[in-house]
């Protein structure tokens, strides 16, 4: 009998990540000869906890990759993609963030952390929307757990957050209007699907073991997708958002054939983002793979 090998996993408790992971955490898929310490964490603690290389295995954003190189590498399984799922911005009223900017306002932005996709997407907004201004000003930035964001536009602390997750679902019925979807706005763009969210691994991770850990993890995809309501009571015990139909539709959107496996279109999309994030010098240009496995 091979000996056991003990890893540990961080990933969120947002409903994607918990219907992913949920045969592997939870003994309903074979993991062989591996096993599986787990941890729950928000995507912004891992982010800063993926800097410190403290999992062997971790979800983190994509933007959070930027200052995480020099320690991991990107698995081509389990990643959030998609069309029509990106982060958006919204506020209290219809008054858009361009006109303030053109205004000479200075608005305030509530993110859902500096090392999140959605934080890096709404600075390449802005860089964009600022070349049509003579002179534009440089929004106030605040960070914060997604949680929060939308009381503390609703409390008029923030004039414009961006949200992320469940909050897409529900921010109308909070009374919160749409500013821009930076979803979209990327996808018209660059006509790629967005990159979210990303799991990655040890960049000195024995490259079988790394095969192995991704033929895990699609085998757990797999069987959640043919037992939808295995790993339910783990997904609502975990879920920020208890409402049924909002898990079930966060799930939907960001669970999709990118998560099973990149495939050409996901990776094209993940280093044209990349490309334009390193661009915009919202961190070095990486002189490293991007990926755990293949030469680039």
């Amino acid at each position: 009998m091979s000996d056991i090998q003990k890893l540990s996993i961080a990933y969120s408790p947002c409903p994607n990540d918990t219907f992913i992971f949920n045969g592997l955490a939870n003994g309903y898929i074979d993991t062989q000869d591996l096993e599986f310490d787990v941890t729950l964490a928000d995507v912004e603690t891992l982010n800063h906890h993926a800097s410190q290389g403290l999992y062997d295995i971790t979800k983190l954003s994509f933007a959070a990759m930027g200052s995480a190189m020099s320690r991991y590498r990107l698995l081509r399984v389990g990643s959030a993609l998609g069309r029509g799922c990106g982060p958006l911005i919204v506020g209290r009223s219809a008054e858009s963030l361009d006109k303030q900017l053109n205004d000479r306002r200075t608005p305030v932005i509530a993110v859902p952390g500096l090392g999140t996709t959605a934080y890096h997407l709404l600075m390449l907004y802005l860089k964009d929307i600022e070349n049509s201004f003579k002179n534009p000003v440089i929004p106030e930035i605040i960070p914060m757990p997604f949680e929060k964001i939308m009381p503390h536009v609703l409390e008029g602390k923030s004039d414009f957050g961006v949200i992320i997750h469940e909050g897409r679902f529900v921010f109308q019925n909070l009374g919160l209007g749409l500013i821009c979807d930076l979803g979209q706005w990327w996808e018209e763009k660059t006509l790629l699907p967005i990159p979210l969210g990303c799991i990655a691994v040890k960049k000195e991770m024995d490259k079988d073991i790394v095969i192995k850990i991704e033929h895990l993890i699609k085998k757990s995809i797999r069987y959640a997708w043919e037992n939808p309501d295995a790993g339910y009571e783990y997904i609502k015990k975990n879920a920020q958002e208890l409402d049924d139909s909002v898990i079930d539709q966060h799930i939907a959107l960001y669970v999709n054939e990118y998560t099973e496996e990149l495939g050409p279109g996901g990776e094209e999309a993940v280093k044209v983002f990349f490309d334009q994030v390193e661009k915009a010098g919202l961190f070095p240009k990486r002189t490293e793979p991007l990926f755990a496995t293949e030469s680039e």
